[in-house]
């Protein structure tokens, strides 16, 4: 039981649980405003998911996340990333794609660029990629707009209800024609959109991508449009809709977060992990102290670190999924029982299998290339040539638990990078889809990722995969480090290994992110507050969650 009738003395103004992108950035502003705040983490490096890690002798590459676009714009300045060394490199191609007809298929960096590919395929998708770009930014900047903006909780409120009403005239000012078109970005499937909009395959796969990107679903599956939009609304060096390379992995950006939060006086701990969150009785909703469901409201008022030192603040920040958070380092009778249920029943696990792999020279693909240069190997190259493929692998993963024809993205970052590899050698980052977090079926009810020849498995898998496009790839490897999903919830703390920390499905979004009544970063408890992808607006490395829970913080300190 973590509740007690004694406050821990305060020894900070906030805590704040976890040192993921998020959390940095909270503590940042937190601290910016004056605030004393601690950041524990329990891993021996700060980043969380967002780190760069030595995974062969001399090779290194960022580790979970792996590539830069959602990072906010006012995160990277009003937090001095780039004093303290951030550095981002735009993609000389935006996204390969080696076909089976042994054709390829070549997107960006500029939209112009794509045009003259489309024009190969199409002229009729030429003419109409134009309109469906427009159509594209429209959607995103709707999202765009609720990005910073705390989603409506308590309608009863008169901000909330003002929220929800400024959104509904947005929406309402727009042609009634485009109203339509928005409804259904948000609603309808990926692939149906795309199949209205083209003919040609690979013209789709290229948006179709971004649809199943850490999303256990088909394009075909309803909502997946809006995961499509989820990836689209980032920028680089402020160029809308491309994606780049953080020179020295994605562990440069929580380097940077780090050292402004420690030159703004944040104490960081790490090997740090957290044992339980401490909470004491205290008044609650009304005159019974009670709310609805007769359940008493407690305070959070401090941490219990696993090596027994306890730490108070009257915040707490949590920069944890909803479920380790809540079914994990609280106890059972500090949350509404409708709440709790509402938690267990979170949807969680993206599929997702992660490798980087260690390489003696770059691969050679062998499809033909409508560019006579080598900027292919600086894209995203992307081994999934149709919607039919990635529908088909979600299928197969959902019978058999692991793709037996899996979705690749590759990244080569050492082709703009030469720190992350000795010279002449080259590392790779390939994520892929989709591979069950229970791989448990009726005919192998004992099948696991706990068994290391599982992961082997898969590697292997992913590893022939890529060959079959570069029939150099398997016979340069030096070494390749793998993380299946298991790999990734234990080592990252990723509930079922779920890289945004819940699905971003329309159940799980905006003011129901992460349950609704709770989607303004709030808790039932009282003084607990979450600041990670499980909150609005989602996962990625956006900084979002963090910057916008700390807005909501510093109000309610005013309020105080």
């Amino acid at each position: 039981m973590n509740t007690s009738s004694r406050k821990p003395p305060a020894d900070f103004d906030a805590l704040v649980i976890g040192a993921g992108h998020n959390g940095l950035v909270c503590a940042c502003y937190l601290a910016r405003a004056g605030l004393r705040v601690a950041v524990f983490e329990r891993r021996g490096i700060v980043g969380g998911a967002a780190v760069t890690e030595e995974f062969v002798p001399g090779f290194r590459n960022s580790s979970a996340s792996y590539t830069v676009s959602l990072l906010d714009s006012a995160v990277i300045r009003d937090l001095r990333l780039a004093e303290h060394g951030l550095r981002i490199l735009e993609r000389p191609m935006q996204n390969f794609f080696p076909l089976p007809d042994g054709d390829s298929f070549s997107a960006g960096p500029q939209s112009e660029a794509t045009l003259a590919e489309v024009r190969r395929y199409s002229q009729r998708d030429a003419a109409r990629l134009g309109d469906f770009l427009a159509l594209l930014d429209r959607a995103v900047a709707l999202l765009r707009s609720l990005l910073h903006r705390t989603p409506p909780t308590d309608l009863r409120r008169v901000g909330d209800l003002w929220e929800l009403l400024r959104f509904g005239r947005e929406f309402r000012a727009l042609p009634l024609a485009q109203q339509r078109e928005l409804h259904e970005f948000f609603t309808r499937s990926a692939g149906e959109l795309l199949d209205h909009w083209f003919e040609t395959e690979p013209l789709k796969a290229l948006f179709g991508f971004d649809s199943v990107v850490g999303s256990y679903a088909s394009p075909y599956t309803p909502g997946s449009a809006y995961v499509l939009l989820h990836h689209a609304f980032g920028e680089v060096n402020g160029k809308s809709g491309l994606w780049g390379h953080a020179v020295g992995g994605m562990g440069a950006i929580t380097q940077a977060l780090a050292a402004q939060a420690r030159s703004l006086g944040v104490h960081i701990e790490c090997d740090a992990p957290v044992a339980k969150i401490i909470t004491s009785r205290t008044s609650g909703r009304g005159a019974s102290g009670r709310s609805a469901d007769g359940h008493v409201p407690v305070q959070a008022s401090g941490l219990k670190l696993l090596d027994g030192r306890v730490f108070g603040a009257p915040r707490i920040v949590a920069n944890l999924g909803p479920k380790p958070l809540f079914l994990g380092l609280l106890a059972a009778e500090d949350l509404p029982a409708d709440f709790r249920a509402h938690i267990e029943r979170w949807r969680v696990g993206s599929a997702t299998f992660r490798m980087n792999v260690a390489m003696a020279e770059l691969p050679r693909f062998s499809a033909r290339r409508s560019r006579a240069d080598d900027t292919h190997l600086g894209a995203g190259i992307i081994i999934a040539p149709s919607l039919g493929y990635m529908d088909r692998a979600f299928a197969d993963a959902r019978l058999q638990g692991i793709s037996r024809a899996p979705i690749v993205e590759m990244l080569i970052p050492s082709t703009l990078d030469d720190t992350l590899a000795p010279a002449g050698a080259h590392v790779a980052s390939l994520f892929c889809q989709h591979f069950d977090y229970d791989l448990a079926r009726p005919d192998a009810p004992e099948r696991s990722w706990a068994d290391p020849a599982m992961r082997e498995t898969a590697a292997q898998l992913v590893i022939d995969t890529v060959d079959a496009c570069a029939p150099n790839f398997k016979a340069s490897l030096l070494g390749h480090s793998a993380l299946s999903p298991l790999d990734l919830e234990q080592r990252f703390g990723l509930a079922g290994g779920d890289i945004f920390h819940g699905a971003l499905g329309l159940d799980q979004l905006w003011a129901a992110r992460p349950a609704l009544g709770y989607g303004d970063y709030r808790t039932p408890v009282r003084g607990l507050y979450l600041c990670g992808a499980g909150a609005h607006p989602g996962g990625g490395v956006t900084g979002v969650p963090g910057s916008n829970a700390a807005r909501e913080i510093l109000r309610d300190r005013r309020r105080r």
